[in-house]
């Protein structure tokens, strides 16, 4: 089993930066994607970048530019940097994690709005 928190959400301004956290614990496997995604309100969820357990950052062509993937595989932690933040960005962010033998993982989600 796996589980998944998240953390560093919150209500900013637009314009302003938030950086959000993954914890990951349980039976956690060397070889593994990690990802973000979010779902905005009335809206499906959507894939905001993922991250091998190598490296290789993806990112969807919409979400090129203001977001930042990385991870501490040492602390299994994931982050997502984000910057200049508009209001379109409101949505719960997820953690994801997901190996081949086990499949996916989602964690409960963080609340990021941005708002004037």
């Amino acid at each position: 089993q796996v589980q998944l928190v998240e953390s560093g959400g919150g209500l900013v301004q637009p314009g302003e930066s938030l950086r959000l956290s993954c914890a990951a614990s349980g039976r956690i496997f060397a070889s593994s994607r990690m990802a973000w995604y979010r779902q905005a309100p009335g809206k499906e969820r959507k894939l905001v970048a993922s991250i091998l357990d190598t490296g290789f950052p993806n990112y969807p062509d919409s979400m090129k530019g203001r977001f930042t993937i990385s991870r501490d595989n040492t602390k299994n932690l994931l982050y997502l940097q984000m910057n200049s933040l508009k209001p379109e960005d409101t949505a719960v962010y997820y953690c994801n994690y997901w190996t081949s033998v086990q499949g996916n993982y989602w964690g409960k989600g963080t609340l990021v709005t941005v708002s004037s």
